[in-house]
């Protein structure tokens, strides 16, 4: 579904990015870890449309979509989650997506009426919440809700573009032990309708999510492979895993 070659960006003298190539099928999660600096987040930005790569082609289903701009990459199947959530805290959680449902449908709530007379919006998102875990919470201000669950609403929101590629920066960046677990088992529902491109530093829930695995130093790809292959070996365990352990 998504197939990324000799991909490559600078800024000024620092090569962020340096011939990078990857893939990710249909039903794989396939993560991309490595140190701070790396380059992964630079890598989902050129995946995304946000920057420009130097060299190298994005193929998204089969068609180069390299330069095409964000909101056309969306309209053909790509979604994305950031580092940093990104959600309407004085709405509720069933109104933010179904704002989000809306923008991928192309209308507008009129504005005489409210948002939530929508019904056929309104379902759409109540299911969409249902597989996050947060159809409870559908009532609920955002403002409300735990760091988690705010992470958890913004996968929602990119689920309602009915994305093929979901590329997912850091979702469980800032969570607990038992937010983690539950936004985990929540990724691992994702697989089998799309392809998951993940970014993540929590490394205990890359080897439980991931299919394939790609390790980037310094811009560069060093390894991809198996979680297993990639735990055994041992440029990886120089390069990222061991200063986890030091």
């Amino acid at each position: 579904m998504l197939e990324v070659r000799d991909l490559s960006k600078s800024f000024g003298g620092v090569h962020a990015i340096d011939g990078v190539s990857l893939n990710v099928k249909l039903g794989e999660i396939h993560a991309v870890i490595g140190p701070n600096g790396a380059g992964k987040t630079t890598l989902v930005s050129q995946i995304a449309g946000e920057v420009l790569p130097d060299r190298g082609a994005i193929h998204l289903g089969g068609a180069d979509i390299t330069r095409l701009p964000p909101h056309a990459r969306a309209q053909r199947g790509l979604a994305r989650s950031y580092q940093i959530t990104s959600v309407f805290r004085d709405m509720s959680v069933i109104d933010n997506v179904a704002l989000a449902v809306q923008a991928h449908d192309g209308h507008s709530f009129r504005f005489w009426r409210p948002a939530r007379s929508e019904h056929g919006l309104r379902n759409q998102a109540m299911e969409i919440l249902d597989t996050v875990g947060l159809k409870p919470l559908a009532g609920q201000p955002v403002g409300a809700l735990a760091h988690g669950q705010q992470r958890a609403l913004e996968i929602a929101m990119a689920l309602a573009s009915e994305p093929t590629v979901l590329l997912l920066d850091e979702p469980l960046a800032g969570m607990g032990v038992e937010e983690s677990r539950e936004m985990v088992d929540h990724l691992r529902s994702l697989r089998p309708d799309r392809a998951v491109l993940l970014v993540e530093h929590d490394m205990d829930a890359v080897f439980q999510l991931a299919d394939r695995i790609s390790v980037l130093v310094y811009g560069k790809l060093i390894a991809t492979g198996r979680p297993e292959d990639i735990r055994a070996d041992p440029h990886v365990q120089a390069a990222y895993l061991g200063e986890e352990d030091a």
